[in-house]
């Protein structure tokens, strides 16, 4: 089932040879059309793997950190994350989310408290400069913040759609030793990930389906 639904979505399908990444060689079952396939019945073997792993992480009560900001992710990345009760960023990752928690836990404190002053109806009571002022940083802190207003500590495991655009991500996750899961494309390097699923990244339905099967496993437990 996970095989052909994934070929429907477009899943199998890597880029053209040159834009390979040689470590990825392992993953892809030949080439077509100028295009590597990849071996969806690895990916099938690999997504299960990923699946058991969430499932410990989240008996333990662990917490799962959403990962994607290009175009062909940011949309599946929050709403699969939202309906797992997990956290997401969906938008440009700010240096030193997670190597800088403390200063950046001061702006998610301040994101709440905005958050309140709005629900409470303040704003439409201050001077037009300063509800003008209040309101680009509101909508600045919840653009880049908004996935994570919740989150007090730095989670256990990080779920990344984009190995290239989330480099920052992954260094400092690799400098906390904090666990990753990435879905990787045949252009990424499979050593910098600590699981994965070979899957191609570009298509939007093929992200959906692998996320929303990581969110079964943490809505199971």
């Amino acid at each position: 089932m996970f095989v052909e639904q994934l070929v429907k979505e477009g899943g199998h399908l890597g880029h053209a040879p040159r834009a390979w990444h040689p470590r990825m060689a392992p993953y892809i079952k030949n080439a077509q059309n100028d295009i590597h396939i990849l071996d969806l019945v690895q990916s099938n073997a690999y997504l299960n793997q990923v699946k058991q792993f969430i499932s410990r992480v989240k008996k333990r009560n662990g917490k799962f950190l959403f990962v994607g900001t290009k175009s062909q992710a940011a949309s599946s990345v929050a709403s699969i994350a939202k309906s797992c009760d997990s956290f997401f960023i969906s938008e440009r990752w700010l240096g030193g989310l997670l190597t800088n928690w403390s200063t950046l836990y001061r702006s998610i404190g301040l994101l709440n408290r905005m958050n309140l002053i709005q629900q409470q109806g303040v704003v439409e009571t201050l001077p037009k400069k300063l509800k003008s002022s209040f309101v680009r940083e509101h909508s600045r802190l919840k653009k880049y913040l908004g996935g994570i207003n919740m989150m007090r500590s730095i989670p256990d495991v990080v779920i990344i759609v984009g190995q290239k655009e989330e480099s920052i991500a992954l260094n400092e996750c690799k400098k906390l030793n904090l666990r990753t899961v990435t879905l990787l494309d045949t252009n990424c390097n499979p050593n910098a990930a600590d699981l994965f699923v070979p899957v191609n990244d570009d298509s939007i339905k093929a992200i959906r389906y692998v996320l929303n099967e990581f969110a079964e496993a943490i809505k199971e437990n």
